[in-house]
């Protein structure tokens, strides 16, 4: 799913076009979607749908997700962002590989597709997200919606669960 040059996909020499991060960005986009979750409008699914684009992005090694392999992806995708796992360690881990393998190559710059991923990471680090204090509120659970403790949160850690569920709910 890299982006093999930097040409564009008419030929013509012109600027390369990042099909595979917006390719990410649209399997990302229907699952949050189909899901239902948060209105497509909200802060909090831009985060999700980030989230999930940086996981279908980097989890594709081969650069050969197509269609058909959406789905046999899922279950890979479900262990990445599942609560456990490193997956702030795995995505900067992943970018920095690929950013090295673009300079091994004699590519120098990064493509157009890893410099989105870079910056929709960079966005989910830096961006902080007001949410539900869960640890401070007894037995982890509050009354209602806007009720209980808030605490300013990285926008990666609203939005991988987000994306977790959405891909459960697919």
């Amino acid at each position: 799913m890299l982006h093999r040059g930097r040409e564009s996909t008419d030929g013509d020499g012109g600027p390369a076009v990042p099909m595979a991060w917006f390719y990410a960005e649209y399997i990302a986009d229907e699952l949050l979607r189909t899901g239902d979750l948060m209105p497509p409008t909200s802060v909090e699914f831009r985060a999700g749908r980030d989230a999930l684009a940086l996981t279908v992005f980097l989890s594709d090694t081969d650069g050969e997700l197509s269609g058909i392999r959406v789905i046999t992806q899922l279950e890979t995708w479900l262990s990445l962002t599942a609560y456990d796992q490193p997956w702030q360690e795995w995505v900067q881990g992943r970018l920095d590989d690929l950013a090295a393998d673009a300079a091994v190559s004699g590519r120098g710059a990064p493509g157009p597709d890893l410099e989105l991923a870079v910056e929709a990471w960079r966005w989910l680090r830096e961006t902080e997200l007001l949410a539900p204090d869960l640890n401070a509120v007894p037995g982890g659970a509050a009354g209602g919606e806007d009720e209980g403790p808030k605490v300013w949160t990285p926008a990666w850690q609203l939005g991988l669960p987000l994306g977790h569920l959405a891909i459960h709910l697919f």
